[in-house]
């Protein structure tokens, strides 16, 4: 007797709050809240314990292109009224805010975050920003003084590009990816990588066809794995391809190709995202499906189907250990400590039933292993996956 075929994966759950398309999904203070942004600029953070929303706001005038966390309590967002802000979100905000969803019509006053800083760039708007954390080395004691007074450390930003402490990585219209290195601060950046894995128009074809093949080499995502050794594109046609990442130190070498260059037979990738363990990575299709490789082999080794229309934006969750899980979920929060007397003295409550079964949700929510993902039609599914 032959078994019977499994069933097709469905999402964990769906979070509805959206009334138009998700451009950007990002996990943030440890697995325990996901931030999504919309085309209409709105912004929510969802508690994934509950799966319900505690924060909500319009961030922009007009579509959100990418979100980022900064730090513990800083969030910068980036929209298509050609501005960068930043953002004080932490767990003590919260209250202070509307939960109001955008499908629910809120007012466009409602209370926001306290806006730290706000940057006009002067970009396309196409692509989103990227930031990583300044390679510069910071002076003598200088990281001690940062953490002793709770910054975030320095941060590089590159509108549009992804930008790797020190080195560019780039992807152009024409198909191009590139790698820039900067071997000091203050000197000028060098191209050490430099090409075209995506379609290429055909000559012998009429104009309207050159012209389709001209669009559908447009690189439309690109993501660097973890290990900071190589990274992988995505473009409007049907191939996925996986870079080196070289060093200053390779400025010389020339034989520098890609390592693998996968056709895929499915145009319109996008939203690429490798998961912290650089194990695997997703992208988001035009066709409403959620296609996961393995980064070693390259190969296709899960298809997610659950929306109807395309998928824009996918986002891994942080591969967490325990110890990490636990000193989120003991954190202390003003409902759980207690001043006694005037001296800095602090005694915490004993433990009761109901903190107990929220510190195990509150656990599991943030060791599962998450995958989110925007849609065209304004929901945003939760898988667990791998």
């Amino acid at each position: 007797m032959s078994s019977m075929p499994l069933p097709p994966p469905q999402p964990s759950f769906v979070l509805r709050g959206h009334s138009v398309q998700v451009h950007a999904v990002h996990f943030i203070q440890g697995n325990s809240r996901l931030l999504t942004a919309d085309a209409d600029g709105w912004v929510v953070s969802w508690n994934l314990s509950y799966k319900r929303p505690v924060a909500a706001w319009k961030a922009h005038e007009n579509a959100v292109l990418g979100i980022r966390s900064w730090g513990e309590d800083r969030i910068i967002t980036h929209g298509r009224d050609s501005r960068l802000a930043v953002w004080q979100l932490g767990f003590e905000d919260e209250g202070a805010l509307s939960r109001v969803l955008p499908v629910d019509n809120p007012p466009v006053t409602s209370p926001h975050p306290w806006l730290l800083h706000m940057l006009t760039v002067n970009t396309l708007n196409f692509c989103s920003f990227a930031m990583c954390l300044d390679g510069i080395p910071q002076p003598h004691g200088g990281h001690m003084a940062i953490k002793a007074q709770k910054q975030p450390p320095p941060i590089l930003v590159a509108v549009p590009n992804t930008i790797d402490s020190g080195g560019i990585v780039a992807g152009y219209e024409s198909g191009h990816t590139m790698v820039f290195v900067q071997s000091d601060p203050g000197a000028q950046f060098q191209r050490l990588y430099c090409a075209q894995s995506h379609s290429q128009p055909s000559p012998f074809q009429s104009s309207s066809y050159r012209q389709v093949s001209a669009d559908l080499k447009l690189v439309l995502s690109l993501a660097v794995f973890p290990s900071r050794d190589c990274y992988v594109t995505a473009a409007a046609d049907a191939i996925v391809a996986k870079h080196p990442l070289p060093a200053v130190q390779g400025i010389w070498k020339t034989d520098l190709k890609p390592f693998k260059v996968v056709q895929t037979k499915h145009s319109g990738q996008q939203g690429l995202h490798v998961r912290s363990d650089g194990k695997i990575f997703a992208t988001a299709g035009w066709d409403g499906r959620v296609r996961v490789y393995s980064a070693k082999t390259m190969k296709e080794v899960a298809v997610l189907k659950w929306h109807k229309v395309g998928c824009y934006a996918t986002a891994f969750a942080e591969m967490l250990d325990s110890e990490s899980i636990e000193t989120a979920v003991d954190a202390p929060t003003k409902d759980e400590d207690e001043e006694v007397g005037e001296s800095d003295t602090t005694v915490a409550k004993p433990s009761t039933a109901v903190s107990i079964v929220q510190q195990r949700r509150d656990a599991r929510a943030q060791s599962t292993h998450w995958l989110a993902v925007g849609s065209k039609d304004g929901k945003v599914s939760l898988w667990d996956i791998y």
